[in-house]
């Protein structure tokens, strides 16, 4: 399978946007915790405070994980200041159409800040149309794709 095709599934399976569970770890302490997340430009975006515990593990650890109905996401996440300095705006757009109740508790706080995940490794586990279980292993700095028959 190539790397276009094995994308393709997962920005199926993840669609627009997501609630994903967002694993980090900062000495030895995980935490996971669900974040509200959409996609575009290869991404993953999601909104927080500048103050909670999650966003501070951000600072000092930024490797982490995400997950979705049978998608992991591994890879960095990165700080690009508060929500409504993105150039364009894309993401308060987006947050906007997909997420209007969240957007419409939370967007005015003026600590909300927008991190950016860049996936790194991607792990599937799906079914093709036949119901065979299989995995999908992408890594995206190797620009490889492992299909892996489940049985």
């Amino acid at each position: 399978m190539e790397l276009l095709e094995a994308k393709k599934i997962m920005d199926e399976k993840l669609g627009d946007y997501k609630i994903m569970a967002l694993a980090s770890c900062v000495d030895d302490y995980p935490m996971v915790r669900n974040v509200s997340c959409v996609f575009y430009n290869d991404k993953i975006y999601f909104k927080t405070d500048k103050n909670f515990r999650k966003t501070q593990q951000l600072f000092k650890n930024d490797r982490v994980a995400m997950c979705f109905n049978g998608v992991q996401v591994e890879g960095t996440a990165k700080n690009l200041g508060l929500v409504i300095d993105e150039p364009g705006r894309i993401f308060e757009k987006k947050y906007k159409e997909f997420l209007w109740q969240s957007y419409n508790a939370y967007s005015h706080v003026d600590t909300e800040i927008l991190i950016e995940v860049t996936p790194k490794f991607v792990e599937i586990w799906d079914e093709d149309k036949d119901r065979n279980a299989f995995q999908l292993f992408i890594d995206f700095d190797k620009e490889t794709v492992e299909y892996k028959p489940y049985d």
